[in-house]
């Protein structure tokens, strides 16, 4: 009975491998502010984004630039490739898996040409961001390079 009231856990790897960055420092205000979620980003230096939790995949963009998973828990994640990616309208993005589709952690969802989006004078800062319907805690170390794979963040549901 008293189990009720304890908060759940839910534990997000990183997509790809890069440096970690706190979401504040993201130059773009719908991250910086959260209007979009809680959550942290990363400076990606690996092609490849897999899924950061296991679930289901509720969206690829047409463009590609991003997806989003909702687990077990209700949580939404979603992992934005870049800043502006969606003007590319597709260029340097390739789609490796399907909405719908049930997904572990590590699934290839998305493969992107990092030195294009770059040459075509987009960031590659790479905000993953997270909702709930219920109150969230979040932590995370967030001054380290991290690999793909590797615990990123760890989420607390009230």
């Amino acid at each position: 009975m008293f189990g009720l009231f304890k908060a759940k856990k839910q534990i997000l790897v990183s997509p790809a491998d890069g440096d970690v960055i706190d979401l504040a420092d993201v130059p773009d205000e719908v991250f910086s502010q959260k209007m979009a979620g809680e959550g942290i980003a990363i400076f990606p230096c690996s092609n490849t984004f897999v899924t950061p939790v296991a679930g289901v995949i509720t969206k690829i963009f047409s463009t590609n630039h991003a997806f989003s998973i909702k687990t077990k828990l209700g949580l939404e994640v979603l992992v934005h490739i870049g800043l502006d990616t969606v003007e590319l309208n597709g260029e340097g993005f390739k789609r490796v898996a399907k909405e719908g589709d049930t997904v572990n952690v590590g699934k290839p969802i998305i493969v992107a040409d990092l030195e294009f989006i770059q040459s075509k004078g987009k960031e590659i800062i790479t905000p993953i961001v997270v909702n709930h319907e219920k109150d969230l805690f979040l932590s995370c170390d967030k001054v380290r390079t991290i690999r793909e794979g590797d615990n990123l963040l760890e989420v607390n549901i009230k």
